[in-house]
């Protein structure tokens, strides 16, 4: 397929066209040549639109759909096309499905599902067998199969032993793992960050002391080990400084934050949404400033969507009874213009991708076409049409964000989000 993008500005701090606006000609998945104007001929599209921006290919390291077990959720092929339109080529997908993904045969089925999508998937696989926490999955096997991560998804690793020789005997083909930052048995049947609120409210509280503790004792087994780990999702102040010493140190340990925990805090609790009910809890203003001056300053790595597509009957209940995690891909690149830089924002979008062996990105003559298209100055307010989940508990319903998607272009196929392309 030949294409040619028209006038587009180029956001990627490693390009050599860096802020520049280019026409940018891609033929058979590569492109191949940057220039402030070209005329080509026999094209199979041109890709023309108004403030065009153009970055590399954006990717979420936490993700979940439904498929295989929960469809009525969200399948797999709806849930690729959502974070196509959402401007992601690639997705990490967490193992949290029936059966858990915890063996090859369960990755293979993956991956030869999403062979034909335009957004890549990787899964992430489980630690422990059935993500039960006793028995140490077959890392090496689903690693073959195309596993490019291993963890238990919203679950701690009790045995801290198990954690110990999981890092040792990862290093021997150098893969990656997750650790939930949660002390179960400080956390309790906590629903929400533990403070005035939930009290207030009458709500089971999950202390900060429950993540921090979780986060404390990871690293000094990391250290121990000499191991390799990722934290996703933290959520307090407290970690971001505990992670922050631990990279001083020279340990081996990146983290993520979810998008909502940068963009609300738990004062939203007293509508008493569902849609708020998520894990790691929204916490305290206090705590959202320091996760967004850990982004800024690069102690934490990456943002993810950390998309939880839930059906009503699981989220149309008393609080206690609901099920935590909210939509994310959707709203994910105008919630975080609202709050960081273009620049920082696409930074966030894209950074996760050499701590999870994924293929390096570059705009440059040459490389290979991997590109998200879009527009950083609208301002709009989401509503369940901008949603195409199954699921529809987005916690960004009804609030401001900004900018416009307008497609990726993403192995030799150009999906649009948007219908006016000219």
């Amino acid at each position: 397929m030949k294409l040619l993008i028209k006038s587009a500005r180029i956001i990627d701090n490693e390009s050599p066209f860096n802020n520049k606006v280019m026409d940018i000609l891609v033929e058979d998945g590569m492109i191949k040549e940057i220039a402030p104007s070209i005329d080509a001929k026999d094209l199979d599209k041109e890709i023309v639109y108004e403030n065009l921006h153009v970055s590399q290919g954006w990717f979420d390291s936490s993700v979940n759909f439904g498929e295989p077990g929960y469809e009525d959720r969200e399948t797999l092929e709806n849930g690729l096309k959502t974070a196509a339109k959402s401007g992601f080529t690639a997705i990490a997908l967490n193992p949290g499905n029936d059966p858990v993904t915890d063996n090859k045969g369960a990755v293979t089925f993956l991956k030869n599902k999403a062979e034909k999508q335009p957004v890549s998937l990787y899964p992430i696989g489980a630690l422990t067998k059935s993500s039960a926490g006793s028995e140490m999955a077959e890392l090496y096997d689903m690693l073959q199969a195309g596993a490019i991560a291993f963890g238990d998804y919203k679950k701690a690793v009790t045995n801290p032993n198990l954690l110990k020789l999981a890092l040792q005997y990862a290093q021997n083909f150098d893969a990656l793992l997750l650790s939930f930052p949660q002390e179960n048995r400080i956390a309790g049947n906590g629903q929400v960050n533990e403070n005035e609120n939930s009290t207030s409210l009458g709500l089971k509280g999950i202390p900060a002391l429950a993540e921090e503790l979780q986060i404390t004792r990871d690293l000094y087994i990391l250290e121990y080990t000499q191991g390799k780990l990722h934290i996703p999702t933290i959520s307090t102040a407290k970690s971001v400084e505990i992670i922050r010493e631990a990279k001083e140190k020279g340990l081996d340990v990146t983290c993520s934050v979810a998008i909502h925990n940068l963009f609300f805090t738990d004062d939203l609790l007293t509508e008493f949404d569902t849609n708020a009910k998520v894990l790691p809890p929204l916490r305290t203003k206090a705590d959202l400033k320091a996760l967004i001056a850990g982004v800024r300053d690069g102690t934490i790595d990456m943002v993810t969507s950390d998309h939880t597509p839930m059906n009503v009957e699981n989220k149309k209940l008393e609080f206690d009874n609901a099920l935590f995690g909210t939509l994310g891909l959707e709203s994910a690149f105008g919630a975080l213009l609202q709050i960081f830089s273009i620049k920082t924002t696409i930074k966030t979008l894209t950074s996760g991708r050499s701590r999870f062996n994924l293929p390096e990105l570059i705009i440059d003559r040459g490389a290979p076409a991997n590109l998200t298209f879009f527009d950083p100055t609208p301002s709009y307010t989401f509503q369940k049409g901008h949603i195409l989940s199954t699921s529809k508990n987005s916690l960004f319903l009804g609030h401001e964000l900004k900018g416009k998607v307008y497609g990726i272009l993403s192995q030799e196929t150009f999906f649009a989000s948007e219908t006016s392309e000219k």
